[in-house]
């Protein structure tokens, strides 16, 4: 069962707004073009991040601490070339150099354990795969244009080309279910959902949230939406933690409908993947099947007016490269929800980066 305990939103905040300016302070204490080598350098960061995953690393260090040889022996790769990845990966804090001369594992390199509580395994390979950084080399062409790459480069948008390729898709879908993971605390710390009866997950995968939504509303009942094929696995998951005998499955698509008579919709990260027209259909479909005044909870990254770093930035370039989507304002959130026929009653900050948009059907 997942913990809902989080520290005070407005302490998490005053800490993000501290390492802000201690990051500036960083950049200003070399010269500009060091500090800016130092961004153009994080390209390369990334990428040993993600050879590290793929070649399984941390899984092989969670076995306890071992030397050079041995580790290259294990992962059947070149000792000298695995050595001068890990000596520069631990230069940011991941792994350690042992006195003994022995590598192991730091909490940041946990992470990337595949069996991690929040795995950020997944998240590493496919940033780090060689079809993303195709896509992602186009991003010039998409910011002269407007438009996704994908659709051009592939010749299908980004989830047809995902079906066609299971491998990558697989990849794909250990990323989204650690960032899943990583985020649920956050999410059930931030909002009592007890005060409902009934709960639909629309495009709610094998279950990961709604468990651990009703895993906080002791009295409630699930519904679990999603494509035949995505829902299939759920019932293990549901089962796992505990909420099998209070969910019903049931199987769809929400271009088409959504479950009637739920008291509340829960989409997250639904909506910022597609662009205005196809958002407003999803929500539209909702909207059909819920009662006057049945609560809309979407849970997204919310673009806020300040200019200090923020995740959902960074996502809402990964939506105009791979979708020809984006992550939005609450403003432009309240003005699809006016269209599809609900009213934004408010946002609700969490400890982490997502927000929930509470909307009602009007």
């Amino acid at each position: 069962m997942t913990s809902t305990k989080a520290p005070p939103t407005k302490i998490v905040r005053a800490i993000e707004r501290a390492r802000h300016a201690l990051y500036r302070i960083h950049q200003r204490s070399a010269p500009p073009a060091a500090s800016m080598m130092e961004l153009i350098m994080g390209a390369w960061i990334s990428q040993l991040i993600s050879a590290a995953a793929e070649l399984g690393v941390a899984d092989e260090l969670a076995n306890g601490p071992a030397t050079g040889e041995d580790l290259a022996r294990r992962l059947n790769v070149d000792q000298d070339a695995l050595c001068r990845m890990l000596r520069a990966l631990i230069g940011i804090g991941v792994f350690r150099h042992r006195s003994d001369g022995r590598y192991e594992l730091t909490a940041l390199a946990e992470t990337l354990r595949t069996d991690s509580p929040v795995s950020m395994a997944g998240m590493a390979r496919w940033v780090g795969s060689a079809q993303h950084r195709e896509h992602w080399s186009h991003l010039a062409d998409a910011i002269r244009t407007g438009s996704a790459v994908v659709p051009a480069l592939r010749g299908k948008p980004i989830f047809d080309y995902l079906a066609d390729e299971p491998a990558l898709a697989g990849i794909f879908n250990q990323a989204m279910t650690g960032l899943s993971e990583s985020s649920v605390t956050a999410v059930v710390a931030a909002y009592d959902f007890s005060r409902f009866a009934t709960i639909a997950d629309i495009g709610g995968g094998q279950g990961r949230l709604l468990a651990a939504i009703l895993a906080s509303a002791a009295h409630a009942r699930g519904v679990l939406f999603d494509l035949p094929e995505v829902v299939a696995g759920a019932p293990a998951l549901l089962r796992q933690y505990g909420v099998e005998d209070r969910t019903r499955i049931d199987p769809g698509s929400f271009f088409e409908s959504a479950p009637k008579g739920a008291d509340a919709y829960v989409l997250k990260h639904i909506i910022h993947d597609w662009p205005d027209d196809d958002a407003v259909r999803i929500l539209q479909n909702i909207r059909t099947a819920a009662r006057r005044g049945t609560r809309l909870l979407l849970i997204e990254f919310v673009i806020p007016d300040h200019d200090r770093n923020f995740h959902g930035k960074w996502v809402d370039i990964e939506m105009l490269v791979v979708a020809n989507a984006r992550e939005r304002t609450a403003a432009e959130y309240r003005q699809l929800l006016d269209t599809a026929g609900f009213r934004l009653t408010r946002v609700v900050d969490t400890v982490g980066p997502l927000s929930i948009l509470e909307a009602v059907a009007i």
